[in-house]
């Protein structure tokens, strides 16, 4: 309550994405690097279509309309276009040119530095927005709340938790897909990224259905911006660190999929208002891409 929609949601995302960042590390580490790939363009899609689509449905079939910030909507919606050229540009160079593995590496290791800079900056604006609209805090009355210390030990015993559950879960990849009949890259672009950020998907529905849609759209939004422009190039620098270089290299569909996303995601939270339709047509567009990737992976 104190900090914000804004910030509120962006604290909601980061530490929802600290799992997912450290799954891929771990599957960096690995040698995984598809499946590093689908989880990053999963994430995405699944926060836009998924979470978003959730959010808005249960909000609008318990509230009616919602309204939001256009302004905040907007400045997202931007962000999101920004992420799908800057992920693009090095999958689309490495077609236009002659197989040049050096060149693409580079390009994207000077992509992801420009990435990191536009979200800094991004968070910088944020920031002096908030300090320049400072709104009066809501009070809270009898809540129970953690003091700092015990705050950061729950949170370093959680992160310790979630490495060693990350270990398991990569290892097992493999002989589940085998087992289950799935691809490594179904498995990344869609089982990993509802696993790794279940507790910011079911933070943003809860908040939806208490009409506070302000913050469900900064969860939903700003964990799909976090992952693109923030925890994507720290992969790519850490994979360079790991002698395992990751390239910001996504097939077609993929990019396919990452650019309607956030077209339709951008049409309907532009007007500052939603309405349970316009869940059902995400969570519509979420299913459909789910399939597509479910037999897609023969083909790539």
């Amino acid at each position: 309550d104190k900090i914000g929609p804004r910030f509120g949601g962006l604290l909601n995302a980061t530490l929802g994405n600290a799992a997912e960042l450290i799954i891929t590390i771990i599957a960096i580490s690995a040698g995984q690097l598809t499946l590093v790939r689908a989880s990053i363009i999963g994430s995405v899609i699944g926060n836009i279509l998924l979470v978003l689509g959730a959010s808005i449905l249960l909000g609008g079939l318990k509230n009616g309309v919602q309204r939001f910030s256009r302004e905040n909507a907007g400045i997202d919606a931007t962000m999101l276009i920004l992420a799908v050229i800057a992920i693009s540009v090095p999958s689309i160079f490495s077609v236009a040119i002659e197989p040049n593995k050096l060149a693409v590496e580079e390009l994207s290791l000077t992509t992801a530095a420009v990435m990191l800079v536009i979200y800094g900056i991004s968070i910088l604006y944020q920031f002096k927005l908030k300090t320049s609209n400072s709104e009066p805090a809501a009070t809270s009355h009898s809540e129970h709340r953690w003091n700092s210390r015990v705050a950061l030990v729950v949170l370093a015993a959680s992160v310790v938790g979630i490495a060693i559950m990350s270990e398991f879960l990569v290892g097992s990849v493999e002989p589940v897909t085998k087992q289950l009949g799935m691809s490594e890259f179904f498995v990344g672009i869609i089982i990993i990224p509802i696993i790794g950020n279940v507790a910011e998907h079911l933070v943003a529905v809860q908040v939806a259905r208490k009409d506070q849609m302000d913050l469900s759209l900064s969860i939903a939004n700003g964990s799909s911006l976090q992952i693109a422009l923030f925890v994507a190039p720290v992969l790519v620098f850490i994979s360079l660190l790991m002698g395992n270089p990751l390239t910001l290299e996504f097939n077609n569909f993929e990019l396919i999929a990452l650019t309607a996303s956030a077209v339709i995601a951008a049409f309907i939270s532009v007007d500052g208002r939603s309405n349970w339709l316009e869940g059902a047509m995400l969570l519509a567009v979420y299913t459909i891409l789910a399939l597509a990737f479910f037999f897609l992976p023969a083909l790539i």
